[in-house]
């Protein structure tokens, strides 16, 4: 009977999809991906730590949507091992999975509450349980959508004051300025990108205010700053009135009051806001935009912000603080070399200034973004800013990555001495600057205190450690590399694509436009790897172009002869395409350029 009704399910999908599929059976085909529950911290895993306890009806919630709903329980994996591990096992439950078919499931969603989110980014990172912070994310990943519920992205303070969560792994990974939240909030150019994947997070505002001094401000358990998604990208944060969790501890040591919802805790209710947000965001409605408060809006979100700043001399190495002190208030120091606050005043000219435990102290001037957590590291010498490293034709749509063989800017502070430019062939040191690509020099074309454009080496997709080295210094980030990442050239403010007729050999401007039947050359970085033919250095993986929307046949793709780094794609302008905006997209690897024009009669 199993068996066949396991068959009516792979044949009915849209008639009939089943609620809560348990752990280690086939998964039926639905309208939607199925979506993966994390549950969050359970204290020595004692207790119920089944679906129900952890999110209530989430089940049948979502069955009403046609949404399967599958269960990671993180106590399922022995020894209450830390995040990094729990982070492995997740990839390998989403590896294992399959449908009733037998074939692989390619895409799912995810809603993760409390330490389930940071599993989630663990993973996305490929976070490895080693000193120094070591990373091995996998090439690519089944998540689609991700909804976070109150995830301590940046620590909580209550864990170490209530005591009974304190002492394992898991809850010291999750102390305000510990490394292992440093680190995951650097692994990408100094950020977090959650590896471009569409993710809205979810705080609660229900909280007396014991964890933040504030009432208001948290949700028992996690501040508003700390649960905001604001550090990776703004607009996707809603703030409700609710509670971490359903636990009768918080009760009891006056954290929530009795009786106040809880993030987690979903029903079928159409009142519950968690679940209006949870169902909209899943099936691809905007309708919770308008539930609850966007985080930019909330009275104490809007106006405040948290730090985590790590002090390092100038070859890059942590330095142990014993504090940091702003506006003549202490503010405390973890892990030997993070200096961390939840509650500074936000927008507003500061100086934070961290004291070592020898040498001098260093200062870090800022103006911190509302609503969230900065985690920076304040050092002399050369600086890499975060999200810093970019196609030099401008910054590539999400996620943070460049491409083998691009020309590639680095923005920062203290980077070289003055500007100086060099010519082709391009040489690997200009003055006493280098650019260091897992160790081995890059081709540079510009330096400046600013600013450095060079060429990236071709390189494996996947992380690489870059480093800018002067005699000042170095400073080393992480850099994801994709096959492709199409960065089309501009002209000017209005996007206009650099762009030349090929067949009169004039630039392509408003007065200069492109006609029907003509070939035009658009210019780009970012075609990735190529392959010699003919003389010719084609691209690799070959890319699409679309002018206002419309096919159009490539006839060449790849670098432009003589010039390192530059690649041009040539296509003909069919008919019936015109105006004097005409938008054209390239497409590289799944990746889209942003959007250039070019003048069409």
């Amino acid at each position: 009977m199993k068996a066949m009704r396991l068959a009516l399910l792979s044949l009915l999908p849209g008639l009939m999809v089943a609620q809560l599929i348990p752990s280690g059976q086939p998964v039926p085909k639905g309208p939607n991906p199925p979506a993966v529950f994390l549950n969050g911290y359970q204290s020595g895993c004692v207790g119920d730590t089944g679906f129900a306890s952890n999110f209530g009806a989430a089940d049948k919630l979502l069955q009403s949507s046609s949404i399967v709903t599958l269960y990671f329980d993180n106590c399922s994996v022995s020894g209450n091992p830390n995040i990094e591990a729990l982070g492995v096992a997740f990839g390998n439950y989403l590896a294992g999975l399959k449908y009733t078919d037998g074939t692989p499931v390619t895409q799912v969603d995810v809603v993760a509450h409390s330490m389930g989110g940071l599993i989630l980014r663990s993973y996305l990172a490929g976070k490895q349980d080693k000193t120094p912070a070591t990373y091995n994310p996998p090439a690519t990943v089944p998540v689609r959508r991700a909804v976070l519920l109150g995830t301590p992205n940046f620590g909580s303070a209550v864990i170490s004051q209530l005591g009974f969560l304190g002492g394992d792994k898991q809850t010291t990974e999750m102390a305000l300025g510990s490394q292992f939240l440093f680190d995951l909030s650097q692994w990408n150019q100094g950020t977090d990108d959650l590896r471009g994947i569409s993710a809205i997070a979810v705080s609660g505002s229900g909280g007396t205010g014991v964890e933040s001094s504030l009432s208001g401000f948290d949700d028992g358990i996690v501040t508003l700053t700390s649960s905001s998604l604001g550090f990776s990208r703004s607009g996707f944060t809603r703030v409700v009135p609710y509670c971490h969790t359903a636990n009768s501890l918080l009760t009891l040591f006056g954290v929530c009051k009795s009786g106040t919802p809880v993030l987690n805790i979903l029903s079928t209710d159409p009142a519950n806001l968690v679940g209006q947000i949870l169902v909209s965001f899943l099936t691809g409605t905007n309708a919770w935009k308008s539930v609850g408060t966007a985080a930019e809006a909330d009275p104490l979100a809007s106006t405040r912000a948290g730090v985590a700043l790590q002090l390092r001399d100038k070859s890059d190495q942590a330095l142990p603080v014993v504090n940091g002190t702003v506006a003549g208030s202490t503010l405390s120091a973890n892990s030997g070399s993070i200096v961390y606050s939840e509650l500074l005043t936000a927008n507003t000219p500061t100086d934070i200034q961290l004291n070592p435990m020898t040498g001098s102290s260093q200062t870090y001037n800022f103006k911190l973004p509302a609503g969230t957590v900065t985690a920076a590291f304040v050092k002399p010498g050369p600086v890499i800013f975060a999200k810093g490293v970019v196609p030099a034709a401008g910054p590539a749509p999400f996620p943070y990555d460049v491409a083998p063989g691009a020309y590639v800017s680095i923005y920062g502070a203290n980077l070289a001495t003055a500007p100086a430019t060099s010519g082709v062939p391009y040489p690997t040191q200009i003055a006493d600057v280098q650019v260091l690509v897992n160790g081995t020099p890059a081709p540079l074309q510009y330096i400046s205190p600013g600013q450095i454009n060079f060429i990236y080496p071709a390189v494996a997709a996947g992380l690489t450690q870059l480093t800018v080295k002067t005699i000042n210094g170095q400073n080393t980030v992480n850099v994801r590399v994709a096959p492709a990442v199409p960065s089309l050239f501009l002209l000017d403010a209005a996007s206009s694509s650099a762009a030349v007729n090929a067949t009169t050999g004039k630039v392509v401007t408003a007065s200069a436009p492109l006609h029907a039947g003509d070939f035009v050359s658009v210019y780009l970085t970012g075609l990735g790897a190529t392959t010699a033919t003919n003389g010719l250095d084609y691209a690799t993986v070959q890319p699409a172009v679309t002018l206002g929307g419309q096919s159009v046949t490539v006839t060449y793709a790849g670098r432009t002869p003589g010039l390192a780094g530059l690649d041009q794609i040539n296509f003909q302008i069919p008919a019936g395409v015109t105006g004097t905006a005409v938008p054209v997209v390239v497409t590289s690897g799944g990746r889209p350029s942003s959007t250039a024009y070019l003048a069409i009669q």
